[in-house]
């Protein structure tokens, strides 16, 4: 059985009470409860997140095995590199932090997506991290082309660990070139986890894995002993942490 939340006092339960892998639902901890700023920062802490639908109560997870992307073990394939380059080079492309997070929610919740009918990131959902994002919790990473929005990412920073949410792209290689450049932001903060709550291909082929959960929480109680990243700025500086020399290329605008 699975505890239903009451309010705003009524704790969640510790992950390692979540549903087992013969159950209908493995990795489910909670539903119900609200989606406060207060509530989230709870959930992230033990190891928790919020998914569920449209018409769905809240659903709060905690999967085992949990996906992660490790900074120090991520590959940066050739093609990769090579659009990297391209896009230092490029005038008028650019990577921001945090300039456009409410447009990089939305379009993570409306860009269609291969095989998936419908969105996890509901109204409810998008209005709880817009108001974590303001008290400096949530960041967006965005990559953009001659003015434009073309692809990013956002996810949730707490300590020294970063929960990867949702990404998109409307251009090639747009989410790709955001998740490397959080990668390497990772990398000069000492970030050593950054979570992808549930397998996926495409992290793999980055060098994601599969942690078991007690694993995971103990790289995330370390993480959370540790200070806050203040500093949420891009410079094109940060392309040495994946051993890439951005040379002279334009300064990328700071935010």
């Amino acid at each position: 059985m699975i505890r239903w939340l009451r309010g705003a006092d009524d704790p969640l339960p510790e992950a390692r009470l979540a549903l087992g892998p013969d159950s209908e639902a493995p990795g489910l901890v909670a539903a119900g409860g609200e989606l406060g700023t207060e509530r989230l920062a709870e959930a992230y802490a033990k190891g928790i997140f919020p998914w569920f639908s449209e018409g769905q109560p809240i659903l709060w997870w905690s999967p085992d095995p949990r996906m992660v992307l490790l900074p120090a073990e991520f590959k940066l394939v050739r093609s990769l590199k090579k659009a990297i380059h391209r896009f230092i080079a490029t005038p008028g492309c650019e990577v921001r932090i945090d300039s456009a997070f409410g447009r990089v929610i939305e379009a993570c919740a409306t860009t269609p997506r291969g095989g998936e009918s419908g969105t996890w990131i509901v109204a409810d959902m998008i209005e709880a991290y817009a108001a974590w994002h303001a008290q400096g919790r949530v960041h967006s990473v965005e990559t953009w082309i001659d003015g434009e929005l073309a692809g990013g990412l956002y996810g949730v920073s707490l300590g020294r660990m970063f929960f990867g949410e949702s990404m998109f792209a409307r251009r090639t290689d747009a989410s790709k070139i955001a998740l490397a450049a959080l990668v390497a932001f990772c990398r000069r903060h000492g970030v050593e986890t950054i979570d992808c709550q549930q397998r996926t291909a495409h992290l793999a082929s980055f060098g994601g894995r599969e942690l078991p959960r007690a694993e995971f929480m103990g790289r995330l109680d370390a993480a959370l002993a540790m200070p806050a990243i203040v500093d949420w700025t891009y410079d094109l500086s940060l392309w040495r942490q994946l051993g890439i020399d951005a040379g002279s290329a334009p300064e990328a605008a700071a935010s």
